[in-house]
């Protein structure tokens, strides 16, 4: 139940992490004989995992918010998002390292591929952050101005900073329509006095257009048969938000550190008050360093008190709709982080608690985040476990946590010992 705790001696120190799979959770789908791909995959350590300790479902996305990685990831540590949600701007901002005044808009700007009238994609199907480099260089120089700044970010994640902007506008996240008509979703204000900031940013995303067809790097692309970078996409932008550090809410974590290949990620952190680690090969893809993040994971346990693992590639399996390369990061997930990090650490004279989940549910079916809840597992040495065998989100709806939501998960994962 919420709340129980650790059936054992009590120990006076206890280290915790968090392995979160981006995007794992998913549908059934009639491929995989109706099966979720959770229960599909073969991943034995998050059942072995699941069997050993208890499990439940977790509601990431409270209502009224957009089921993007920043809510969702920023729940889940516990964060209220009535009081603090800005969106990925100023968070990806805090991870690169730019100071927000407090008039500064910042705004997550993509690279993204159009196919005439239509959006192909919301990465172009993928780029080297070098590549943007290139790119954000060249717009800044043209479309850059004591008003408007662009900022390299990783990959096609780029940042926009527009001084004195209005956040009031609605912009929609471009991995939410591919396939869809762009011009139906250029930025829209959504009080008067947001107007000028929403005419802006669609006179830049225009302006943008019609320079990147024309950049050498972009032509150079085009002939190997790689996607074209049409476009800047500006969308989930806020101001600075106000986050309290965990080790104020949790006096257990003196120092703390997160692993992500993701901007948006270490911003979460930084304003978490957690020390981001950098892993070599880390991509947010498919093909990114899994053993470097485990074996960066393990060293940071050796020292910290909390460690926030982001394995992104689960979600951008999803947002291209493609089925095996999805199981095959759930399978990744789970063969080369989770069952090293166990091995590792299962018989540390300091106990290590492991909590594994998403964020929420990239359906390739849907091609883009859904808010429904998210089965999680959490272990510790010498807890009773619950009836639960298997992890995924038909098996964890029997979890003797049941459904939790706000910042119970963390309180309860946090306070086991």
């Amino acid at each position: 139940m919420p709340g129980q705790r650790l059936e054992r001696a009590t120990v006076e120190i206890m280290k915790h992490i968090i392995i979160l799979g981006d995007g794992m959770a998913d549908w059934p789908d009639k491929r995989l004989n109706n099966k979720t791909l959770l229960q599909y995959a073969k991943t034995p350590y998050m059942d072995l995992l699941a069997s050993m300790g208890r499990t439940g479902m977790l509601r990431t996305v409270p209502q009224g918010f957009h089921p993007g990685s920043e809510v969702a990831n920023s729940s889940i540590l516990g964060y209220d998002q009535e009081k603090v949600y800005q969106g990925r701007g100023p968070l990806e901002a805090a991870s690169i390292g730019v100071e927000l005044a407090d008039d500064d808009l910042a705004i997550r700007c993509n690279f993204v591929c159009l196919n005439g009238n239509l959006i192909k994609n919301h990465s172009c199907g993928r780029m080297e952050t070098e590549e943007s480099r290139v790119l954000i260089d060249y717009l800044q120089e043209r479309l850059g101005s004591e008003m408007v700044r662009f900022y390299t970010g990783v990959a096609y994640r780029n940042l926009l900073v527009i001084k004195g902007g209005d956040s009031r506008i609605d912009c929609t996240p471009p991995h939410d329509i591919p396939g869809q008509p762009w011009r139906e979703h250029l930025v829209k204000p959504l009080v008067k006095e947001a107007e000028a900031t929403a005419e802006l940013l669609n006179e830049l995303i225009l302006k943008s257009q019609k320079l990147l067809a024309i950049h050498p790097l972009n032509k150079e692309r085009i002939a190997k048969g790689e996607d074209q970078v049409s476009s800047i996409w500006p969308w989930a932008g806020g101001h600075r938000p106000d986050m309290q550090p965990l080790s104020a809410r949790f006096p257990q974590i003196h120092s703390g550190a997160v692993i992500t290949a993701v901007d948006l990620i270490r911003g979460i952190g930084k304003y978490a008050g957690l020390q981001a680690i950098d892993v070599q090969g880390a991509t947010g893809l498919f093909d990114t360093n899994y053993e470097g993040k485990a074996e960066a994971a393990v060293e940071a346990l050796k020292k910290d008190d909390f460690v926030y693992l982001h394995i992104e590639a689960s979600d951008e399996a999803g947002h291209d709709g493609d089925l095996e390369l999805k199981l095959k990061t759930i399978e990744n997930l789970d063969r080369r982080a989770v069952g090293p990090i166990y091995e590792a650490v299962k018989d540390w004279k300091e106990p290590v608690a492991i909590a594994v989940l998403p964020d929420h549910p990239t359906p390739v079916m849907h091609r883009t985040h859904t808010d429904s809840p998210v089965p999680f597992l959490i272990y510790a040495p010498g807890m009773v476990p619950d009836s639960v065998r298997e992890f995924d989100e038909f098996s964890c709806l029997d979890g003797s946590y049941g459904s939790l939501e706000k910042d119970q998960f963390i309180n309860i994962f946090m306070n086991i010992n």
